[in-house]
Formats: C-alpha cells, sequence, structure tokens
C-alpha cells in the first residue's frame, strides 16, 4: 500500500431540506485497498458514497483524487475521473444485452453508426481479464441471475478505466456460492490496483475482505481502525455507541388468551412447487422455516397468503379452515406476510409513512378501518420508527431499517394473529435487527403465531422455538429450538449427521452469532489482502 493516498475527502458536510446528515467526515483510500464503510442504517454511508460519485455534492469539505482538488456535479463526471460506483439498486436496461449496458450512453461507433460488434469483443476482454468468460456479451439483461448482473455492473464500472470503486450491499441479495465468485472479482479488481470502498452490514465479509474500516454514526466519523486492529463486537460497539449485552433479545413471559392455541395449521398443501406441507404454529411460539434457496421456504410464505396458493391440502387459522385465494382473504382470515423485497412488495415508496401504515387497512377494510387507523400513531412508535420528518415523511427518504419498521407497522394496524416474516432483517443495520427481534418476542408474549423464515442460521437458531426444514419443496425434517447449525445443513441437504440435535455425540451445539446476526465463519475464503491481516480474528466472531 503506497503512503500517498488515492483519494483524499477531508470535513465533507452536507445537509438535505435544513438537516444535516454528514459533519465534516474524512476519509482516505489508497490503490489496491479495500476499505469498508460501516455504521447503522442512516448513519450517512450512501451519502457519502453519493457525494464520491457525483450524485450529490458536498456543502462543505473537499475530495482531492491522487492529490488534485476536484468537484463532481454530475456521476458522468466522476466516471470520467476514474471514480465508478456499483449501487444496491442496478442501473440496468432489461431489454438490452449485456455489452449495450456496458457502453450505454457512450457506445463505440464507426463511420458515425454504432458498432455492436466492436462493444461485444470489449466487453467479452473485460470479462476474460475477471475470469468470468461464462456471460456472453450478446446476452440480455433480463435472463441473467441477480450475481449475473452484479457481474455487469462491475464490468461497467471497468469499462470507465475506474480507480476506485463503490460497492453498497454488494452481496445483499446473492446466495453463498455467488458471494464466491465476488470475492474472486474483488481480489482481481484489488491486484490490478483499483482501490474499493465497501458497505456492507454483514460481519463476516467486512473482517474477510477489509483492511480498512471506518465507522459513521449519525454522520459523524467515530473512528477508522486497521481491520485486523478490533473485533466484532468492540466494532458494534462503535456502531451502536453502547455494548451488545446479546444478540438475541431473551423470551419473554407469554400472555392472552391464545397463548399455546394452535393459530395456524397446515395438513397435506402443495401446488406445483410444493408438496405434502404440514405443521402448526401456536400462539406465543416462532416457528422457523429453514432450507437453501429454493428449498419452498418462499413458496410456502406466498401459498399461506394467496399469492400462488395451495391447490390441495388444509389450511386453518385459529381452528376455522380457511381457503386463501387472494392476499385480501388472508389478511381477513387473521394471516400476513411481510415479503423479503420490501421496495418493490412492501412499500409505496412515494407515500408518507401514515399512509403506508393505513394501505392494508384500506384495501382490505374500506368502510371500517377508522378504529383500526386509530392505532397507528402507537404502533408506529411501538417499532421504535425514527423519522426526522414525522409520519408525513415519504418512505423513500427513510433508512432502509426504518422502511422495514414502516411494513412491520403496516400488518400490525391488521391486527394479525399469524404472521409470516420472509427474510425480514436482509439489508438492516445491527441496531435496527434488534428492534425487530425484540417486537418479534414482544409479538409472540402476546400471543401472535410468528413464522420466521431466513438465510441466516444464527438468527434462524437463535429466535425459533422450533424449526421445519425444508428440501425440495418438502418438509425435510422437524427440529427443536436450541439445534446445531450442523443439524440444520444437514436436514437441509439430506446428508447424514452425528448428534443431529445437537445433543448426541459430535454435536458442537449452536454457533456463539456474530452481533451483527450474520452467517457464521464457514464460506466462501476470502481473497488475499493487501494489508496482511490477521486470520485469527474470525476467532472474536460472538461478542
Amino acid at each position: 500500500m503506497t503512503t500517498e493516498p488515492l483519494l483524499r475527502m477531508s470535513g465533507v458536510g452536507k445537509s438535505f431540506t435544513g438537516v444535516r446528515v454528514l459533519h465534516g467526515v474524512d476519509l482516505e483510500l489508497h490503490p489496491g485497498e479495500l476499505h469498508a464503510l460501516v455504521g447503522e442504517n442512516g448513519a450517512g454511508k450512501s451519502t457519502l458514497m453519493k457525494v464520491l460519485a457525483g450524485v450529490h455534492r458536498a456543502d462543505e469539505g473537499t475530495i482531492e483524487l491522487e492529490g488534485e482538488r476536484v468537484s463532481f456535479e454530475h456521476p458522468v463526471q466522476a466516471q470520467r475521473a476514474g471514480v465508478a460506483t456499483v449501487f444496491q439498486e442496478f442501473n440496468l436496461l432489461p431489454e438490452r444485452t449485456v455489452a449495450e449496458n456496458v457502453f450505454l450512453g457512450r457506445e463505440i461507433r464507426r463511420r458515425g453508426l454504432v458498432d455492436g460488434r466492436a462493444m461485444e469483443r470489449a466487453t467479452a476482454e473485460l470479462l476474460a481479464d475477471l475470469g468470468l468468460e461464462g456471460i456472453a456479451p450478446r446476452t440480455r439483461v433480463r435472463s441473467l441471475s441477480v450475481a449475473e448482473q452484479q457481474i455487469v455492473e462491475i464490468v461497467k464500472a471497468l469499462s470507465h478505466d475506474a480507480r476506485i470503486i463503490s460497492m453498497d450491499e454488494p452481496t445483499a441479495a446473492l446466495a453463498d456460492h455467488e458471494v464466491e465468485v465476488l470475492y474472486r472479482i474483488i481480489g482481481r479488481l484489488r491486484e490490478r490496483g483499483v482501490a474499493v470502498l465497501y458497505v456492507s452490514h454483514r460481519m463476516k465479509e467486512i473482517f474477510d475482505l477489509a483492511d480498512t474500516i471506518t465507522v459513521l454514526k449519525d454522520g459523524y466519523r467515530v473512528d477508522t481502525v486497521p481491520a485486523d486492529g478490533i473485533g466484532p463486537a468492540e466494532l458494534v460497539r462503535k456502531m451502536v455507541g453502547r455494548p451488545v449485552s446479546a444478540v438475541f433479545p431473551e423470551r419473554l413471559e407469554p400472555h392472552g388468551e391464545h397463548v399455546g392455541k394452535v393459530r395456524l395449521s397446515v395438513s397435506g398443501g402443495g401446488n406445483t412447487q410444493l408438496d405434502g406441507i404440514g405443521f402448526e404454529v401456536r400462539g406465543g411460539e416462532i416457528l422457523g422455516l429453514g432450507g437453501l434457496q429454493g428449498s419452498g421456504r418462499t413458496e410456502v410464505a406466498h401459498a399461506l397468503f394467496g399469492v400462488e396458493r395451495f391447490t390441495r391440502g388444509e389450511v386453518s387459522v385459529d381452528g376455522r379452515r380457511v381457503d386463501p385465494r387472494s392476499p385480501r382473504r388472508a389478511v381477513r382470515a387473521g394471516l400476513v406476510l411481510v415479503t423479503e423485497d420490501r421496495k418493490t412488495q412492501g412499500l409505496a415508496l412515494n407515500q408518507s409513512v401514515a399512509a403506508n401504515g393505513r394501505l392494508v387497512l384500506d384495501a382490505v377494510w374500506p368502510l371500517g378501518s377508522a378504529r383500526r387507523a386509530r392505532r397507528l400513531p402507537g404502533i408506529l412508535s411501538s417499532v421504535e420508527l425514527v423519522a426526522r420528518g414525522g409520519h408525513a415523511q415519504e418512505v423513500r427518504y427513510l433508512s432502509g431499517g426504518n422502511q422495514q419498521k414502516v411494513v412491520l407497522a403496516k400488518w400490525l394496524a391488521a391486527e394479525p394473529g399469524v404472521m409470516v416474516l420472509d427474510e425480514p432483517t436482509r439489508g438492516i443495520d445491527v441496531g435496527a435487527k434488534q428492534a425487530v427481534y425484540r417486537l418479534m418476542r414482544e409479538l409472540a408474549a402476546a400471543g401472535v403465531a410468528i413464522v420466521l423464515i431466513s438465510s441466516e442460521l444464527p438468527e434462524l437458531i437463535g429466535m425459533s422455538d422450533r424449526l421445519v426444514v425444508l428440501r425440495d419443496g418438502r418438509v425435510a425434517e422437524e427440529l427443536p429450538g436450541g439445534s446445531s447449525e450442523e443439524a440444520v445443513m444437514a436436514a437441509a441437504t439430506g446428508s447424514r449427521h452425528e448428534g443431529g440435535n445437537g445433543d448426541g455425540p459430535g454435536a458442537r451445539g449452536p454457533r456463539a452469532p456474530s452481533p451483527a446476526g450474520d452467517a457464521p465463519p464457514e464460506g466462501p475464503p476470502p481473497p488475499e489482502k493487501s494489508g496482511g491481516g490477521s486470520p485469527a480474528r474470525h476467532e472474536e466472531a460472538a461478542p
């Protein structure tokens, strides 16, 4: 790592409509370095990235590239200077090819006409340089997986001869094997001297990849430290401003008439993707629904909610047989679904917090929603929503964690007896995660039956009273709460495991999760880092 930084941001400040979101932030980035930017949702990470990308212009402070002062008023200026950003929401045109997206707006021309073959050759060279010959330049983007679209965004950035690439939550929607590919790409970029500014809520990624970590909180830079000089517990303390005494809150004393009674029963449920699905959930209980991607977890949630309904079998809510042919019928029966994609399936982003809170009430009970609507202010308070503009603020301006809280409040206003939560903490910071966990415990204690779907095994094990593991669209096994990660994975993959329930010989029991509730250290191997961090620090993953 050279002594002179490639990028130096000094005293950067930014305000929106009188609200200051960045307060004199300093940051340096060196060639070949991966610099992680961490903090709770709303800490200012995305705003700082957008200032660097030319999306926003800083109100104060300076930006220097290789010692030369610059000021970007448009993303195109940043790209021409060698600064590229891969945002969490892709900026790709699905109906165009990979090559057309890579050279969008600066097409290669010959005699005044677009030279498609030249763009395809150049794209193929960029892909080959990253060891990714498997993606054809002529392929239309709409047919690519999320991981492949992520790669197209990175190739698009490299086509600008980028010296700095910023990545905002690049693995949020990727499976483990796809994360491995991203790790390899990042390793190749760093070998070429490209500097990477990396934003993620996942502790494992931060400690796998980062040379340096900068912590932001409430728009201030709290600290910048070498990644091998801090442990996860201390890092989380810096992020949230307080020690994390426990990852998952303790179970609360249950109360209410529905505690212990079967609130959801599924028997022989099936459709074109599922077969023989059967389980029960009682009031006061959190049932974990586990399995690998493609095992049928989300399909079960959609079937219960009437999106892709069961065509055979029986579903009962509070002892009454129901046939949820539509989400409206499911809600009226007392069953709601928090979808895994809050932005496209859970929120009206251009509407206010209050309007989003009423969405379900107005749709399901258009003539009788006033009584339930009166509970909304209290519900929004109970989910620990923080909105600077109050309940009139548009949801699109909230952090990811606060957007998720609005989704939860919207469904709580419907007074459900059964809640199906599909990846309820995806893409939110450690503080917001703990708020969601506390809310789940409170709802369960009040007699609500909860079905939790999560790809994070520590979260699934730590929050569930029982586990139902799916494989190939069927129930593979039911496990008790506190089962080991090995037992869950054995059931999910169909492999044998001695002491599978965590009690037998050879079973380790549940692994202590990381403070952010992220995946355990097993997973994609980290690439070599220019900073030469200590491999032993992964053993510090539990606070």
